[in-house]
Formats: structure tokens, sequence, C-alpha cells
């Protein structure tokens, strides 16, 4: 740009050397005369070199500096999942430390297996890693995206082999201090008439003898019954699946459930959106599901003045089905939160601690979850979502 300068420059010298040396001749007519021609033609040509400049594109103004930002590249290195790039006819490739570790000798029996496990569809899973320490479960998640107009994915692996083990050791642990205590209740009574018996049949103590096997038998019924709870929890039924549609289906739970509800000065609403929504699923399954889940809250919403029951279906992001069961209830104790699945864990006096634990493997059976979310007008609230 400076050099496309010069023109306007010389014709302003030539101008003000003509103006200069006019002034020096004022007694001569012919001088003056060419001074004045002179500076009229350095005029002209300096308003062309004008012009010219005037119609070249102005140069852009430099982009301002980007603002500072974290080291991406030691933050992606130090993440605690294992992260893979995968573009399609290229091996997949390492994006940090822990992914190298992860295939590294000592790790991996066989990495060919566990870089295979990484051409999936995007999603999230479980799979099992072959490591020489033995079989390991971890979540695999794919996602899909495109960079600088090149499709490729990334796979993100997260071992949880250690917190599934804690958390099951935890769900046995309550589930053997359930059994254990339901049992006892049983067996120690039992034990104790049984002892008896003999010395009250050689007193001729009939009466007594009489009172003492019924209360055997009454526990023996009672034992017999806990363990037919037990089995219908650890053997739930396959399902049979068909494409079922919702709006009907839900009218039959609120047909059986809303005359106790009713009776107990309550109502039961029921809402499906759109009207056409359709599960692949187990109807009957699923309309168990739900009774339990209707005859909960009617036990929970007990004495309430006017309880109410919702039922509601629709669908979630990721076009995922939601079925939703609130109650104006006092809803779930804080810290129980974690233990109403427990099978035969119960609050309520008389109760028999497995409606939630079989809701939860009736609904997993269905492909499924089942979770409970705390209300903020207060009551229970149990999504499924399909």
């Amino acid at each position: 740009m400076g050099f496309e300068r010069v023109p306007v420059a010389a014709s302003a010298l030539v101008m003000t050397a003509s103006a200069a040396a006019a002034g020096a001749s004022l007694d001569s007519p012919r001088v003056l005369v060419a001074c004045a021609l002179a500076g009229l033609i350095a005029a002209a040509f300096g308003w062309a070199s004008l012009t010219r400049l005037a119609r070249q594109p102005k140069p852009l103004p430099a982009d301002p500096l980007p603002p500072p930002r974290p080291d991406l590249d030691a933050a992606l290195e130090h993440a605690p999942l294992a992260l893979w790039r995968l573009t399609a006819g290229a091996p997949p490739l390492a994006l940090n430390a822990a992914a190298r570790r992860l295939i590294a000798p000592g790790r991996a029996a066989e990495p060919a297996a566990l870089l295979a496990l990484l051409e999936a569809d995007p999603g999230r899973r479980v799979v099992t890693l072959p490591t020489e320490h033995g079989q390991e479960r971890a979540v695999l998640a794919v996602s899909a995206l495109t960079v600088q107009g090149q499709p490729w994915r990334l796979a993100a692996l997260a071992p949880i082999e250690s917190e599934l083990e804690t958390e099951a050791l935890a769900a046995w642990r309550q589930l053997v201090q359930v059994l254990t205590h339901e049992i006892m209740n049983s067996l120690t009574p039992i034990a104790s008439l049984a002892s008896s018996a003999p010395a009250l049949l050689a007193a001729g103590e009939h009466e007594e003898l009489e009172a003492a096997l019924a209360t055997l038998a009454r526990r023996a019924a009672h034992l017999q019954a806990f363990v037919e709870r037990y089995r219908s929890v650890s053997q739930p039924p396959a399902p049979t699946l068909a494409d079922t549609p919702l709006l009907p289906l839900l009218q039959a739970v609120q047909r059986l459930v809303a005359p106790a509800w009713e009776a107990a000065g309550g109502r039961v609403e029921l809402s499906v959106e759109p009207e056409s929504l359709a599960l692949r699923t187990d109807a009957a399954q699923l309309e168990q599901v739900l009774i339990n889940l209707a005859q909960n809250a009617l036990q929970a919403c007990a004495g309430r003045p006017a309880p109410e029951l919702q039922i509601e279906a629709r669908l979630s992001r990721g076009a995922r089905l939601r079925l939703t069961v609130t109650d104006n209830g006092p809803g779930v104790a804080p810290g129980l939160e974690s233990r109403i699945f427990t099978p035969f864990f119960t609050t309520r006096e008389g109760g028999s601690g497995v409606g939630l634990a079989v809701v939860r493997q009736l609904v997993h059976g269905l492909g499924g979850t089942v979770r409970h979310a705390k209300r903020p007008g207060g009551g229970a609230c149990f999504i499924l979502t399909f």
C-alpha cells in the first residue's frame, strides 16, 4: 500500500515547487504560465492517484488475540477416563495416559480384544475387559462427531469393577441382615416350642401342647410364605414382549386401583401425551409394576385427607419413554432412598418388603430402569424409563 501513495506524494511535491517558483517569478509572465501548467498537470495526476487509492479494498483488521485458555492437552493427558479416537480405516488412537496404560503389558491380557470392544455403535453400555487380573467390567461410551469436516468417533472407557464389587457387597450385606432377621424371628420360637413339646406331653398338659403345636404351625406357615416371597424376587418370570399401546394399559390400571383410592377419599389421575404412545413390553408385567407402585402409594398416604395418585407417560430426551408415578404422601424418609429397593426391607409394620424389589426386578427384565426422585412439594415419585 505504501508504493501506491508515491504518485500522490510526488504530485504534491510538484505542486508545491510550482507554487514556490511562481511566487519567485511574479515579474516573468512566461515563467508564471509554465509554473501554472506544471501545477495543473501535477494536480490532475495526484487526483487520478487518489481515485485509484480510494477504489482499492481496505485491509481487514487484524484478528484479536484469542482469550487465554487452560492447557487442554495437559488436562486431556491426565483425564481419569481412557480416551480413544476412532477413524474409519485406522486403528484406535489412544489420546491420554489412561488409555495407554489400559493396553500396556501387565494390564490387558489381549490388547487386540480390548481395542475390538471400542468398535461399537454410539451409546453407553457395560462391557467386560480381558485383563491379566481376570475379567473386569467397565462402562464404554462412544460418541459420533465431525472434526474439520472429517467424521470420527470418541470412545471413553471407565473401569468400574471395584465400584460394582463394593456395591454388590453392600447389597448382599443388607440382604443377609434382612434374611437373618426374618428367618430367626420364625426359627427361634419354633426351636423353643419344639424343645418344650415333649415335656408338655409327658406332663399331660394337652391344652398347652395344642397351643404350642398351633404356634409351630403358624410360624412354619409364615416361614413358608417368606420363602415364596423370596422366590418371587430371586426368580422373576421371563417377559413376553409385544407392541403395547400405553393409553389402554394405563386406563386398565386406573380402573383396578381407583376404587381403593376413592374409598380412602382420594383419586387417581392419568395423563398420556401423545395418546398414541406405545411400548414394546410385557403388558401383564408392566401392569403388575404399576399396581404395586399404586398400592405402596395408597399405604403411604393412609390417613391423608385427600390422597392423590398421578400416573403420567411422556417422551423424554433421546426419544425414551418415561412413566412417572407420584403421590402426595409423606414420601421416603431421608437416608432411606438407597435402601427402599433392597428385598425385604420395610419401614411399615407388617410389611413384606418385596413390593419395590419385585418392581425393580420386573422393570429391569423389561429393559428399563426405575428410580426414586424427590418432589419439590413432597410425596414420593418413581420414574420408570424405557
